[in-house]
């Protein structure tokens, strides 16, 4: 049995669990994110969102003909996303509450996203367990299946950060054009329920 952290495949158990934050105005909610917000391994500051993942799998190998291989392999991710809950003041403005929707869709679409590269890793794992060559005994096999897991894991990791750094680098870009797009369709619905 092989078992390690990091993903997310065929067998995925999601939870889901909430900070809360306060603020009535855009500055002060990103204020409250970065005060409350979850931490992640390796960083220095807090995150808007997270998702915790473990990365669990397991190999049947079978003997033939004096040769060992893997016969089956099936991956699974226990995932827990965390995501913030606004407690709405009764002074929060139109504006904060606009920033609330884009911001909050902004960081559940991120999160899955993190749920995708993760589960393709675990599908390409799967796979190439499958492909490996029989070895001699099971103990090669063994440690080709846990060699080729770790290599596949570091893989991940940095598909992981690399997405993160994207995202990161486009983040003020993206929000201020979902705010534009946001704005737009909020006005053209006004105008067409002033107009029937």
């Amino acid at each position: 049995m092989l078992s390690g952290s990091v993903s997310f495949a065929e067998t995925v158990s999601r939870s889901y669990s909430y900070f809360t934050i306060g603020g009535a105005t855009p500055a002060e909610l990103e204020s409250e994110m970065s005060r409350l917000g979850p931490q992640i391994k390796g960083s220095a500051y807090r995150h808007p969102g997270a998702t915790r993942m473990e990365f669990a799998s397991r190999v049947g190998y079978g003997s033939r003909n004096g040769r060992c291989k893997i016969v089956s392999a099936q991956v699974s991710i226990k995932a827990n996303v965390i995501l913030p809950r606004w407690k709405r003041p009764g002074n929060a403005d139109a504006g904060a509450r606009l920033f609330w929707d884009v911001l909050s869709a902004d960081i559940v679409r991120h999160e899955e996203s993190h749920l995708v590269i993760a589960r393709n890793h675990a599908r390409k794992l799967e796979r190439e367990l499958k492909a490996l060559p029989a070895r001699k005994n099971c103990e090669l096999m063994s440690r080709d299946a846990e060699n080729r897991k770790d290599k596949i894991m570091a893989d991940h990791d940095r598909e992981q950060q690399r997405f993160d750094a994207i995202e990161g680098a486009g983040l003020e870009k993206r929000l201020l054009n979902k705010l534009q797009r946001e704005i737009d369709a909020r006005l053209q619905a006004k105008a067409a329920a002033q107009n029937p």
